[in-house]
């Protein structure tokens, strides 16, 4: 393939956005895709004071760094490696390391909002939205961010209450209007087969 294969998954916090990638991966094998996950993509914060860190809402669209995104994934797509950045979740801001990405026939995009830009979305091949239940979104989350991020139970559920939950339901559900394929009940095995069996055919 000349043009690569670009599949956007996205989805709420804890909806199974990395499973569905995770299968994809399995099913093509991971040296035929390049993965660029939209969480890596926050701002850079470090001219902030931790505190004025803290007080970012980072399940807004205004919180990611759109304009390197779109360049790396335009990059990738003519053939040429980036250097993907890194994200800190403990100090809440971009990590001086960064990963290099290689191009290959298939390009995931995962996040929050990889259906939100219409230039990104003018990119993709596939448009996918994995649809799951709030509440075990939730769970996920909270057991998440405690075990990977040192996050407190009190500061996930503040969190979610005050930003998570709301901007979920006013700018990332919207976004499943935009999906080719919306999977239900998160990533159930049925559906995600036959989107990897699709993806897989193509690049054959």
């Amino acid at each position: 393939m000349t043009t690569p294969f670009i599949i956007g998954v996205a989805g709420g916090s804890g909806s199974g956005k990395t499973t569905v990638t995770r299968k994809v991966l399995e099913t093509i094998g991971a040296e035929m895709a390049a993965v660029i996950v939209q969480d890596d993509y926050y701002r850079d914060q470090s001219h902030l004071s931790f505190e004025q860190r803290l007080a970012t809402n980072y399940d807004h669209p205004h919180a990611f760094d759109w304009p390197l995104l779109i360049e790396h994934i335009d990059e990738l797509r003519c053939g040429r490696a980036i250097e993907m950045p890194s994200y800190d979740f403990t100090r809440h801001t971009r990590a001086s390391r960064t990963v290099t990405i290689q191009p290959a026939p298939v390009i995931v995009i995962e996040g929050l909002f990889p259906l939100y830009d219409a230039a990104l979305r003018e990119m993709m091949s596939l448009k996918i939205f994995v649809d799951t239940d709030a509440d075990v979104r939730f769970i996920r989350r909270l057991k998440r961010d405690i075990a990977e991020r040192g996050r407190t139970t009190d500061s996930v559920i503040e969190q979610y209450l005050a930003t998570v939950r709301p901007m979920h339901n006013q700018f990332i559900e919207p976004t499943k209007r935009f999906a080719d394929v919306i999977l239900p009940h998160g990533a159930n095995d049925p559906a995600v087969d036959i989107i990897t069996t699709k993806v897989a055919s193509l690049i054959a």
